[in-house]
């Protein structure tokens, strides 16, 4: 029964079931969402939250369970049918096409024509109405989408949810590809579009992102609901961590140890420069410390390390590893002389999806297991075997398709390529992206042994917090120039964010 001042749901889940070929994805969710509330969906990655998206976007078809919308019993045989009813879902793999134009990506799929002829001015003038009414008036409905950043693309996604007179919202991470400036603007759409009386289901591993946006939470743990509706203001983060996880998660970083005054300088960059990228950047790394990059999105972080790693071949400068200067602009020399990268987006440029876990382990050290010009698989399980015990990656099959494991146990199959490599330098580019609370308690670990056990770390993130956490010490990057190297201790975010703002360490 419901309180006499709550408003009748708009959207109920009842006992949600699904299974797939020898998986039970859903075992069991409830969720109910009120009319223009922020509802939050929190789970660690193979949770079940996509699979609920899906089912609730018509894409999959439950098992058992029921769906009921405005008090009524639904199905959903087909994502039209959840459109028809206002139900509008925003992945976290925005979907749209970068060769039309913004118009024609709000009304895809159900453009105004008359004969097969499109009415271009009728839907240029409903596309500016609905990007006004986001706060974009001034994006062009005539603009190729292919020319966007990722937070104007997720504008035009969420245009084209409300051109079908949307009720509810899903929003699958729509933070991960967004500074911190982005999501702010994002954040007041959302507010904007709630006030309107539409509902946000809201999914996010951001636990603090919650805190600011959502008004009940949500939480499912492998295929069950452990928590529903919960008030996002009157529940501890320790809760919502033992809620996802099932256990209490310390959500600290490993405790430092100094690094020793002797250590081996094993990285050397000097005066690297890429024009129009960045410029003059200097930076030693001794075996066993952690560098990282603080600063915004934008602010080069990424060239850097593609630039160090060989990916970007650099205008002038130069990199050393263990005293001997690398070949710019080339990848082979960098791996020959021990330096691996884990890159930002993992999964199209760190990982062959479709290819077994074991291929994925050993993709550079295949000279390693190869006789006779022939690679022996034998030998590459086996190694693969020994790192998926050693970093604990969940499922432990070695022929699994790498596309299939979660977010966390993809950024482990990338450290675990490195290790069979030998790598004496490590460059981590966002390592934490898309992985969850209790799968990040187990990264930052298995970064800080990697460098306990003298392996020269950079890692890049967007989360200050996160860079200060881990890292020995930082370099404030903005716009390609570094601003300052300290040690992490001696700052906090504001002062980072103090120095980008004003340019300069002055």
């Amino acid at each position: 029964m419901f309180e006499e001042d709550q408003p009748r749901p708009l959207l109920e889940v009842r006992g949600l079931t699904k299974r797939f070929a020898g998986v039970q994805a859903l075992k069991g969710v409830d969720l109910q969402v009120l009319p223009g509330e922020v509802h939050c969906v929190m789970g660690q990655n193979g949770a079940g939250k996509s699979t609920l998206i899906k089912t609730l976007s018509g894409v999959h078809q439950p098992d058992g369970g029921e769906i009921r919308w405005e008090g009524k019993q639904i199905t959903l045989p087909r994502p039209t049918a959840a459109l028809d009813l206002g139900i509008a879902t925003m992945y976290q793999e925005l979907d749209v096409v970068d060769g039309l134009s913004v118009a024609e990506n709000i009304f895809l799929g159900h453009e105004r024509s008359t004969g097969g002829v499109l009415h271009v001015k009728k839907t240029n003038a409903i596309a500016r109405t609905l990007l006004k009414r986001l706060g974009h008036g001034s994006l062009s409905p005539s603009t190729e989408v292919g020319t966007l950043s990722a937070a104007n693309k997720q504008i035009v996604s969420m245009a084209r949810a409300l051109s079908r007179d949307t009720k509810l919202i899903i929003m699958d991470e729509p933070s991960a590809i967004l500074d911190s400036g982005e999501v702010s603007n994002l954040f007041r759409v959302v507010r904007e579009l709630t006030a309107q009386g539409i509902a946000v289901v809201y999914i996010s591993h951001r636990l603090e992102e919650i805190r600011q946006i959502g008004d009940r939470i949500s939480v499912i743990k492998d295929g069950r609901s452990t928590a529903n509706g919960l008030s996002v203001t009157d529940t501890q983060k320790s809760e919502l961590i033992r809620l996802m996880t099932g256990r209490d998660v310390a959500n600290v970083f490993p405790e430092r140890k100094p690094v020793p005054a002797d250590a081996p300088v094993v990285l050397d960059v000097d005066n690297l420069e890429l024009y129009g990228h960045f410029e003059k950047v200097s930076l030693t790394v001794r075996a066993g410390e952690i560098l990282g990059f603080a600063g915004l999105v934008g602010s080069k972080r990424s060239e850097i390390l593609e630039t160090i790693y060989g990916a970007r071949k650099a205008s002038s400068g130069r990199v050393s590893v263990n005293g001997k200067a690398l070949r710019p602009g080339s990848v082979t020399s960098a791996v020959n002389a021990g330096i691996g990268l884990s890159p930002e987006e993992r999964k199209s440029q760190g990982l062959i999806l479709d290819e077994p876990l074991f291929k994925n382990v050993t993709l550079s050290t295949f000279e390693r297991f190869a006789r006779m010009g022939y690679l022996n698989e034998a030998a590459e399980r086996n190694a693969a075997r020994e790192q998926i015990a050693a970093l604990e990656l969940r499922p432990a099959d070695p022929d699994r398709p790498a596309r299939t494991l979660s977010g966390g146990n993809q950024q482990k199959i990338l450290l675990a390529r490195w290790l069979v490599h030998g790598t004496s330098v490590l460059l981590l580019d966002e390592p934490t992206r898309g992985v969850d609370v209790g799968a990040r308690s187990e990264i930052y670990d298995l970064i800080r042994k990697l460098a306990e056990a003298g392996t020269a770390i950079i890692v890049v993130s967007s989360e200050i917090e996160e860079v200060l956490g881990l890292a020995d010490n930082v370099l404030v990057i903005d716009d390609g120039k570094v601003l300052t190297q300290t040690k992490a201790s001696d700052i906090d975010e504001h002062g980072v964010l103090d120095l980008v703002m004003k340019g300069s360490a002055a």
